[in-house]
């Protein structure tokens, strides 16, 4: 629908008149502009929950920047965290912001909206800001940095500073992601490897380096040691784990072809038992 367009905000308003939800990601001020803020559609439907998504809320001198998902975790402290051997950040793999900072905390504030207004009657505006939706990943950061002892990138437990947390190369030139923090797990683990529990990294380094990621993987079978095999994107698609879980079995018709439906965190109780469900066309 053309927002723009009599027609189409005729068509809009009628929709939002008994609807329960709305959700928006324009920046600030660009719905009122256009006649749609919380306060034109809460008039004639008083239990509309109306939710804005936008990265850095609807107030403060940020309100109106342009960015996108790396901006927001740059903001937070987060890139500085990981870094390589000259101190560069590196990219995040994932649309942290976005889904963590955006869609989950919506869906979360969506819902707690809904059960308020069992009581209340009433809707409300919510005010989703990515970038400070962050933060709550970066506990034990914050909490380093609040307590005097700021967080060394790539230097501390789960960023890169011990043996204990740390990728390895194989043989085959495969990569293990080794994660056995605790004393249990890190003396099954030393054991294997035949190392002493104070085993520098270039140590570990060069044992590993002499098989490849399944001859390992064989050795740690049935132990507990937290070590997995870094996948590709393919083989965790065909991890036989997720699909016995259904992960991706549900699919997606789309013009006349099926491709696979995004797995989505939600129990599985709450959701379609469709297994095929069909797109719109655009």
């Amino acid at each position: 629908m053309n927002l723009k367009t009599p027609e189409g905000h005729a068509a809009v308003r009628a929709l939002l008149a008994d609807a329960d939800v709305l959700i928006e990601q324009f920046r600030p001020g660009v719905m009122g502009r256009l006649g749609l803020s919380y306060q034109d559609l809460s008039e004639g439907n008083p239990r509309l929950i109306y939710c804005s998504i936008t990265g850095y809320g609807q107030n403060g001198p940020k309100a109106q920047l342009a960015a996108h998902d790396l901006n927001y975790v740059g903001d937070t402290g987060m890139l500085s965290l990981v870094t390589d051997k000259d101190g560069t950040p590196s990219i995040p793999a994932i649309a942290l912001a976005d889904i963590g900072g955006g869609a989950y905390p919506a869906m979360i504030n969506i819902l707690l909206a809904l059960m308020e207004r069992t009581k209340t009657g009433r809707g409300r505006h919510l005010d989703i800001a990515m970038s400070e939706n962050v933060l709550p990943f970066l506990y034990w950061a914050l909490g380093n940095n609040l307590s005097g002892a700021p967080p060394r990138p790539s230097g501390e437990l789960t960023t890169g500073g011990s043996p204990r947390y740390a990728i390895y190369r194989t043989r085959d030139q495969r990569f293990l992601a080794v994660a056995p923090l605790e004393d249990k797990f890190w003396n099954n683990f030393c054991s294997i490897l035949d190392v002493v529990p104070s085993a520098a990294r270039e140590e570990i380094a060069e044992r590993f380096a002499i098989r490849s990621a399944d001859e390992w993987m064989r050795l740690f079978e049935g132990q507990d040691v937290c070590c997995s095999i870094v996948r590709t994107m393919d083989e965790a698609l065909q991890d036989e784990h997720f699909r016995e879980r259904g992960c991706f079995d549900r699919l997606i018709e789309v013009e006349g072809s099926l491709v696979v439906g995004l797995p989505l965190p939600i129990e599985r109780g709450f959701s379609d038992a469709a297994t095929v469900r069909k797109a719109p066309s655009l």
